[in-house]
C-alpha cells in the first residue's frame, strides 16, 4: 500500500505541481512525503516559499520569458527560456536576492518558448524516470527531484553516492532523455 501511495504522489507531481498531497488526501500523504524526504520540514517549507518568492518576482521583471523555478535544500534550478542574456542575468540575480538561497544553478537557455507539446513532453519524461525509480526500487524515490527542460533531466537531491549513480543511470536509460545533469549533496 505504501509503495502504491508514493507511486501515485510521485506520478502526480508533474501534473498537479506542488498540490500533490491535497489531490491525495491531505495530511496523511503528506506525512508519508515528508516521513521520507531527508530535508527537515522546515527545509521543505522554505524550499516552497523560495519558488514561490523567486517566480513571483522574476515574473515582475523579466517578460516574455517561461521560467521554471525548483529549490531543493535552498539550492535552487532555474529552467527555462528568455529572450535575452540580459533576462537570464536578471533571473539569477533575482533569485540570489531571495532569503535563505544557498546556491543557484542558471539552466535557463536564451531564446523563443517551448511549445506546449514540448513540455507536455518533458512531464512525461519526468514521470517515466520517477516511475523507473519506484519501479527498480533502489532509493526512495521521494529522495531525488526530477526535472525535466527540452528533454534534459536534471537530478537534486541529497543522496548517498549509489543512489546517484543508480537514479543517474535509471534516468539516463529512460527513452526520450537527451541528456542527464547532476545537482546533487552528497551524504557520504
Amino acid at each position: 500500500m505504501r509503495n502504491l501511495l508514493t507511486l501515485t504522489c510521485i506520478a502526480l507531481l508533474p501534473v498537479v505541481s506542488g498540490c500533490a498531497a491535497v489531490a491525495l488526501g491531505g495530511a496523511a500523504a503528506t506525512g508519508i512525503i515528508m516521513a521520507e524526504d531527508r530535508r527537515t520540514v522546515g527545509t521543505i517549507t522554505e524550499d516552497q516559499g523560495i519558488e514561490l518568492k523567486a517566480s513571483s518576482r522574476i515574473e515582475e521583471k523579466v517578460k516574455d520569458a517561461h521560467i521554471n523555478v525548483t529549490s531543493f535544500n535552498r539550492v535552487v534550478l532555474l529552467t527555462g527560456e528568455v529572450p535575452t542574456e540580459a533576462a537570464k542575468s536578471d533571473a539569477e540575480r533575482i533569485t540570489r536576492a531571495v532569503e535563505n538561497v544557498r546556491n543557484v544553478f542558471n539552466e535557463l537557455k536564451v531564446g523563443g518558448n517551448t511549445s506546449l507539446q514540448a513540455r507536455t513532453n518533458d512531464s512525461v519524461i519526468t514521470s517515466k524516470v520517477k516511475g523507473r525509480f519506484v519501479d527498480a526500487n533502489k532509493f526512495s524515490a521521494v529522495h531525488v527531484k526530477v526535472v525535466t527542460e527540452a528533454s534534459v533531466v536534471y537530478l537534486l537531491g541529497m543522496v548517498k553516492k549509489q543512489e546517484a549513480t543508480d537514479a543517474t543511470e535509471i534516468a539516463r536509460t529512460t527513452g526520450g532523455v537527451s541528456k542527464v545533469v547532476r545537482l546533487f549533496e552528497y551524504l557520504d
